[in-house]
């Protein structure tokens, strides 16, 4: 019988697993940007000259339900991986490769609290930008 915890992982940032079972995103915003530097002009309107692309950004926003799946230490886990200060390697579910990629942000939101302080929901925003590519 096939293991279906793994059909059910969204995306994987190095050992961090965004999916059903756990921390789920329910929005994914890819920004691309391209640099461009103006170029004064002695008596003419400045010039533009291509640098080449800007680094791609990626925010994805979701919700923990920690007493359901996954626990209450999902959020701390992500700051883990950010706090090891390099760069992680960025699969998505269906098998895409987006090379390495940054924790650059994690924002988490609390509500619904237990009687002891437990949050029943934890909403989610971590920010992640394209490392790039280096030199072999």
């Amino acid at each position: 019988m096939p293991d279906l915890g793994l059909s059910l992982v969204m995306m994987a940032l190095g050992a961090f697993r965004f999916g059903v079972n756990r921390a789920s995103y329910q929005s994914f915003t890819r920004s691309a940007s391209w640099r461009w530097e103006q170029q004064d002009r002695l008596g003419r309107a400045p010039a533009l000259q291509y640098l080449g692309p800007g680094a791609d950004e990626i925010s994805l926003e979701g919700v923990i339900y920690p007493h359901f799946k996954g626990g209450l230490r999902q959020i701390e886990l992500m700051r883990q991986v950010a706090n090891l200060g390099q760069p992680q390697i960025l699969v998505d579910g269906l098998g895409w490769v987006w090379e390495r990629w940054v924790i650059t942000a994690v924002e988490e939101r609390k509500s619904l609290f237990l009687a002891d302080g437990a949050p029943r929901k934890i909403e989610f925003t971590i920010g992640l930008t394209a490392y790039g590519m280096d030199l072999a």
